[in-house]
């Protein structure tokens, strides 16, 4: 099995020793993606503010794979504060396809940077 990295320049570049996505297997494994502006690095205030730009990352990834939202299958939403998780579901729900893919929602999670949100992803390739 070969795996390829991904890398969008329309969303935020890694922040450590790992790539952005890696194709493997006809599925798109997409790392963790914060709520920063990829043009300025900017954190916009708020957990609405960042989802919204988070997923609009997460776009560009899926994107730059050959991928698109509605080819999402999973994702893994960390976020630092379990109060926000309605503010958080109206954001998320306005960007999913249907059916919406399988996920999970760990709260109360540290991000660094003072991040209020990271979105994993895991999308199958179109055919």
């Amino acid at each position: 099995m070969t795996r390829q990295a991904v890398s969008s320049d329309q969303a935020p570049a890694a922040l450590g020793p790992y790539s952005q996505a890696i194709v493997a297997g006809g599925f798109v494994f997409c790392s963790g993606t914060a709520g920063i502006d990829p043009a300025n690095g900017a954190i916009p205030d708020g957990i609405e503010a960042q989802a919204d730009q988070a997923l609009r990352n997460l776009a560009a990834i899926l994107e730059a794979a050959g991928a698109s939202m509605s080819d999402l299958v999973k994702t893994t939403i960390f976020y630092a504060d379990v109060d926000d998780f309605a503010k958080l579901n109206e954001v998320y729900a306005r960007h999913m396809p249907e059916p919406p893919p399988a996920r999970s929602a760990p709260a109360n999670v540290k991000l660094p940077r003072g991040l209020l949100i990271s979105i994993d992803a895991i999308a199958v390739l179109p055919a």
